[in-house]
């Protein structure tokens, strides 16, 4: 294979609501963590073992008012994209560095009604660690291309 490749698909829960970012030209970018988890028994204790990963999400104009208009903390979603790095200068002067991965497609996977009862959910009875991912049986997801033509403005 000649060419390269920058794919990223995940099946994983908000880890809070979309928080939105609005610019002069009237673009816009919603940003989201998604928790991912890794489960395994470990062979000396036989206890099951649960990992969770965070991933910083991002997604752009239409497709981030959806998101926003449509997800809630808690909700299952399936995106795809590719992997960012991003540098800045923090406030302190030091050099940061974030990986997002910046949404090209997604599918909402949360029922209406799951979504409405993690909506109802005391915020603290939810904890980081979600369930391991298992299929969803559900008639017509809620899929939804996003366009590459614009570029963030940092």
């Amino acid at each position: 294979m000649s060419g390269t490749l920058n794919k990223v698909m995940l099946i994983g829960h908000l880890g809070d609501e979309v928080k939105m970012h609005y610019f002069e030209g009237g673009g816009c970018i919603g940003r989201f963590p998604l928790a991912t988890n890794d489960s395994y028994t470990n062979k000396q204790t036989g206890e099951r073992v649960v990992n969770t990963e965070w991933h910083n999400i991002v997604v752009r104009n239409k497709a981030a008012e959806i998101c926003e208009k449509y997800l809630s903390k808690g909700d299952k979603v399936y995106v795809e994209g590719r992997l960012k790095n991003r540098q800045w200068q923090g406030e302190d002067g030091n050099t940061r560095y974030t990986t997002e991965i910046q949404v090209t497609d997604f599918t909402f996977l949360s029922t209406k009604q799951e979504s409405q009862s993690n909506a109802t959910v005391n915020p603290s009875a939810q904890q980081a660690v979600q369930p391991p991912v298992q299929p969803m049986q559900q008639s017509a997801p809620q899929t939804h291309s996003v366009d590459d033509d614009d570029d963030l403005p940092f």
